[in-house]
């Protein structure tokens, strides 16, 4: 029998549970820590490469595993030795994401079904945006979020995950907004969905401005959920968008978070104007060091939803240069930094759609998306249950096998990376908008606001996506072919 299945049974079994459990705690202790996370950053190198990949991984793409695996464990060492964990905490993080990263979907009863039906393995996570309301209204927001009342039902939000388990065993749930900690539906909020799902680990992004010493302890009890707080940069560059006073009330929740155990990180939409910021030493120690954040996930701006502005993303040179020093960042600081276009090598491209290892994202009216950032809908979810059918007949709607099949065109799972399969420009929406343009206008999905039915017909925003896509893989082209190939 598979090797990774005999593992992933006994992980995922009470022996695995209680191995785990007890590492966890373990970790608490120094004499145990320090030794014990010096071994597994030995094991590290070796295990990957015995554990192999999708794309034939070698070379700069396997390094690059291995320098982030290491990232995470030297973070990880840092917070626990400062305290910004509980023992509690520790134990439940360490048991989801076992099973999450290390379970391999062939080893359950979902993943064996999925693929004997449909050839492929399931999505490994799901994203939901449960309400459209938030307290702030930052130019250029993804969702135009405001202050309405659109949302889903919470039995449709609690449906969405349950179905997502049962069918793909997903163990992994992103929330993003609007703003999370501002969702109610029928007395229940946001954790009250988390307490539902215990045997899941939710990330949640939230602009951190309705985070209370309650809510934080709460956190801790679950054990299961951790926050990302959004920021721009430093304080004149997030109150700037934010709001004034934003940066200070952030620093003050991820300081309740800290305090009361709860893994904290940061997110970041990067712009033209904040990229050079986002990766100084002065912001990277501020956040990292400083305030103990565990991760930072950094956004690229996209021009969709509010006031769209194709002239706000990074250049093409900036966003080269961005790659670069994030992953001198990884490399000399040991940050756990995760950059979702820059880092594609990572998962091997596009993630979107309901790719193996990839995800779809839900929002608050129920419409089904391939991606958070392609805002264009197969169906919705609320008129899925109330006919009585499921997840699995939006995963295998054309628009998204369209999708599926452009990134196995593009070198998903195809054996090693290929000269023309550039992984540094993975985006169909970004970086191939004429490919992308034409599968809307082959499959005709819904959009899901009127900025994204004026994205899809403009012809100002086909060219200026289009251009900007040729440009950055013209100058990535040579990093890719000299670095990765």
């Amino acid at each position: 029998m598979d090797a990774g299945v005999v593992g992933g049974k006994l992980l995922a079994g009470p022996t695995g549970t209680l191995l785990l459990d007890t590492v966890a705690t373990l970790l608490h202790k120094g004499w145990f820590r320090e030794p014990a996370l010096r071994l597994a950053d030995s094991m590290v190198e070796p295990s990957l490469r015995l554990a192999g990949g999708g794309n034939g991984d070698r070379g700069r793409l396997q390094d690059e595993r291995v320098l982030f695996a290491r990232a995470v464990l030297s973070t990880l060492e840092r917070l626990v030795a400062a305290g910004a964990l509980s023992p509690h905490l520790t134990r439940v993080i360490t048991r989801l994401w076992a099973r999450a990263l290390l379970v391999p979907v062939r080893a359950t009863p979902q993943g064996r079904e999925f693929r004997s039906e449909r050839g492929c393995d399931p999505p490994w996570f799901i994203a939901v945006s449960p309400g459209h309301a938030c307290n702030l209204s930052c130019p250029g927001c993804y969702a135009s979020s405001t202050d309405g009342s659109a949302k889903l039902d919470w039995r449709v939000f609690d449906r969405v995950i349950t179905d997502a388990k049962r069918l793909w065993d997903v163990r992994l749930v992103v929330i993003s907004g609007g703003e999370p900690m501002a969702y109610s539906s029928g007395g229940v909020d946001v954790l009250d969905i988390v307490e539902r799902h215990p045997d899941c680990l939710f990330l949640m992004f939230t602009n951190g401005t309705l985070v209370t010493r309650a809510a934080a302890e709460r956190m801790e009890r679950l054990g299961n959920l951790t926050p990302a707080l959004s920021v721009e940069g430093m304080r004149g560059s997030t109150d700037s968008r934010r709001g004034a006073g934003v940066f200070d009330r952030v620093l003050e929740s991820m300081s309740t978070l800290r305090e009361a155990g709860v893994p904290v990180g940061i997110s970041a939409t990067v712009t033209r104007e904040n990229c050079r910021e986002l990766m100084s030493d002065r912001f990277l120690d501020f956040f990292f060091e400083e305030n103990k954040a565990f991760y930072g996930f950094f956004f690229h701006y996209m021009p969709t939803g509010r006031d769209a502005d194709p002239g706000a993303m990074p250049t093409p040179e900036q966003r080269l240069e961005f790659w670069r020093r994030s992953w001198e960042a990884v490399s000399e600081k040991k940050v756990f930094l995760f950059d979702f276009w820059n880092h594609g090598t990572l998962v091997n491209g596009c993630v979107g759609a309901g790719r193996e290892r990839g995800y779809i994202y839900v929002d608050w009216d129920g419409k089904v998306m391939p991606c958070v950032f392609a805002p264009y809908s197969v169906g919705n979810v609320n008129e899925l249950f109330a006919r009585g059918s499921d997840l699995n007949e939006l995963w295998e709607a054309p628009f998204f096998e369209a999708l599926r099949g452009w990134q196995r065109a593009y070198g998903f799972g195809n054996g090693g990376p290929s000269r023309e399969g550039n992984l540094l420009v993975p985006c169909p929406v970004r970086d191939h908008y004429r490919d992308f343009r034409d599968m809307l206008q082959a499959h005709a999905p819904e959009p899901e606001d009127e900025a994204a039915r004026f994205a899809a017909a403009d012809e100002e925003y086909y060219l200026g996506l289009t251009s900007y896509g040729e440009e950055s893989a013209r100058l990535s082209q040579g990093v890719w072919e000299a670095e990765y190939l």
